[in-house]
């Protein structure tokens, strides 16, 4: 027994050495040298380089001045440890009560205007950091006004902000939704 016993133990220690600590520090030494702003999370910093975010995980902005992201259903908003989609279906009561009442709220602040589907229904993940240009320009007439700036102008920061499909044809046309309100600060200072 003890000679079946022996190789085992040795190749699971060999394997574990060898998969569990050798192979994890090379992919992460490689990732840290070829792309260090996304191995390190991508994150976003201020002029005097305090951390403000991640280009790649959304956050709540609940201030009329600014653009809002997508509804999170991970955790209390986008809590990257709570990641996941609500498992909610089409047919479920408490999600078609929720989108009714952000549809609702939405309706008010901009009547007679169609209301985009992702300013309602939450991504997959519940961390999406985009919306659509659609979901952006309708929410221009509420910033406009709380910015006390030309809806015109509002636009116009959207227009330099979208980023378009990968290679032209994957995806779709997305608005980073951190970039873009560090951008109306910038540009279009509330009351400026």
């Amino acid at each position: 027994m003890l000679s079946h016993l022996r190789p085992a133990l040795v190749s699971m220690g060999l394997f574990t050495a060898l998969l569990g600590v050798a192979y994890p520090l090379a992919v992460t030494g490689v990732a840290n040298a070829a792309f260090p702003a996304q191995a390190g999370g991508s994150l976003v910093r201020d002029d005097a380089g305090k951390v403000v975010g991640s280009a790649l995980i959304g956050q709540v902005f609940a201030k009329p001045e600014y653009f809002h992201g997508r509804p999170s259903a991970a955790g209390n908003g986008y809590d990257a440890g709570a990641s996941s989609g609500s498992n909610m279906g089409p047919m479920n009561d408490k999600l078609i009560e929720r989108e009714k009442t952000d549809a609702a709220s939405l309706r008010a602040e901009n009547p007679g205007v169609a209301i985009p589907a992702d300013a309602v229904t939450t991504s997959g993940s519940g961390l999406d950091p985009e919306i659509s240009p659609a979901n952006a320009r309708f929410q221009a007439p509420r910033i406009a006004k709380a910015r006390g700036v030309p809806e015109k102008a509002v636009l116009a920061t959207i227009d330099q902000h979208i980023d378009q499909p990968l290679l032209g044809f994957i995806g779709q046309p997305r608005v980073n939704v951190l970039a873009l309100n560090r951008a109306l600060d910038a540009r279009l200072p509330k009351g400026g």
